[in-house]
């Protein structure tokens, strides 16, 4: 029997459709898009399904006359749609008309952009608040709220443990994946990546002549997770032993198509940053959309992650510069949750570091001038040194500093007497 989730962006969703008339939602495919439309839309066109796709296909006008709101599912692979809709908003449609969803991004360059007219809304795979582990006792809304800086209370005990953290990072964020045992879930990957490379690559224009290569780069970008490593650095790892590489022209390709696809989900650097330091890292640090495909790429299981020293073959390259896989995996399903929770919250997301690295901050959730910093450690209890970078962004940032957390693996959530919360990664939420 499936688990029902409770997705945050639903009600946001709904809320978006009481003043505007045409909401995209857009996202990795099998996340759960469909099913979280469903729930608002009175009537559902589906096209991937070959009688709805007729149905439509000739017949655009139809949709004035169904009840609202319409959803429009997949609707790529109709691109007209997206015009018809657009000169609809034109027309002064009324509120909550149209829902659409796509699992590929808008490549088309014929296709008007929607600017104005057609407002996108990002879809993630499920939060650590979605996954029914916990009730969480701190809240990023209610941080925002407050118009005082590190005066929310923070409490709160958990039973979740550092072992649960690590199914979770296998288990996956897709609802589909996590109703698989282990030994199916594996095969389910399998064909996930097989469909990308067989199918939806082919429905954005790029050939794949060499699919091992690919998925090579794939493995080590996978490796590379959490890090601002450069390209050609993880172009080097997923070519390590052979004479010819694949051009950049190719590679740059590959990727843009995997962005495209929603599966790579890069992280950019903070950039109010600068009108507090200088010297500033620019370039964006790397996570797939969810940690479990790192898992998959590198060949890891729950067993594997679980055993303490464990040789994982391509991995080595970034663990020595990085730090241990494990660590940043931890630190990749902590981005997704905080994506989820900062797109509804309607925060962006990004991450700070000095040129050098001497100081760092793992995540940036920035709601107007105000932001919340939080540091990410894979350990149950912290120490004064685990809070450096973070008493350090205090006393240079101030006012706009609405609070800084810590996130860790333990039992309970406090604050400290310098004012930096601790808070169990379960325990924290929109």
């Amino acid at each position: 029997m499936k688990e029902k989730y409770e997705r945050l962006i639903e009600p946001y969703i709904a809320e978006l459709m009481h003043d505007l008339p045409a909401v995209a939602i857009d996202g990795l495919k099998g996340i759960g898009k469909t099913v979280s439309t469903k729930h608002i839309a009175n009537t559902v066109y589906e096209l991937d399904r070959a009688r709805d796709f007729a149905l439509l296909k000739n017949n655009l006008e139809k949709l004035k006359t169904n009840e609202k709101p319409v959803l429009i599912d997949e609707w790529q692979r109709m691109p007209e749609v997206w015009d018809y809709i657009r000169r609809a908003v034109d027309d002064e449609l009324v509120s909550g008309s149209y829902l659409l969803t796509g699992s590929i991004a808008n490549t088309n360059t014929d296709i008007h952009s929607g600017a104005g007219r057609i407002i996108r809304k990002k879809m993630y795979p499920l939060s650590l608040q979605e996954r029914n582990l916990e009730t969480p006792t701190v809240s990023i809304s209610e941080i925002f709220a407050s118009d005082e800086n590190f005066v929310t209370p923070i409490g709160g005990e958990t039973s979740v443990e550092f072992d649960q953290y690590i199914s979770e990072i296998v288990m996956s964020g897709l609802p589909a994946f996590r109703a698989q045992s282990e030994k199916f879930r594996s095969q389910a990957f399998e064909s996930f990546f097989d469909n990308i490379l067989s199918h939806e690559f082919e429905q954005q224009g790029v050939k794949i002549r060499q699919p091992q290569t690919l998925l090579r780069w794939l493995r080590a970008y996978a490796a590379a997770t959490s890090t601002n490593s450069g390209y050609e650095e993880i172009l080097d790892a997923s070519t390590a032993g052979e004479g010819s590489k694949p051009s950049a022209k190719t590679t740059i390709a590959y990727r843009e198509a995997l962005g495209n696809l929603w599966l790579l989900d890069e992280l950019q650097a903070w950039v109010s940053g600068s009108e507090f330091f200088t010297g500033l890292k620019s370039t964006p640090k790397h996570y797939l959309a969810d940690p479990a495909f790192a898992v998959h790429l590198l060949g890891l299981t729950e067993e594997i992650l679980k055993s303490p020293g464990s040789e994982i073959p391509g991995t080595d390259k970034f663990n020595k510069k990085y730090g241990d896989i494990l660590g940043r995996l931890f630190e990749s399903l902590m981005q997704l949750s905080l994506r989820v929770y900062s797109s509804v919250n309607d925060a962006s997301l990004s991450y700070a570091a000095t040129h050098k690295t001497e100081h760092e901050i793992d995540f940036i959730v920035q709601k107007g001038l105000r932001f919340i910093a939080f540091e990410v450690k894979l350990a149950p209890y912290i120490e004064d040194r685990d809070v450096r970078h973070l008493l350090w962004l205090k006393e240079k940032t101030g006012m706009y500093l609405a609070d800084a957390i810590i996130i860790t693996t333990g039992p309970f959530a406090y604050r400290r007497p310098d004012g930096i919360a601790v808070v169990p990664a379960a325990l924290l939420g929109a």
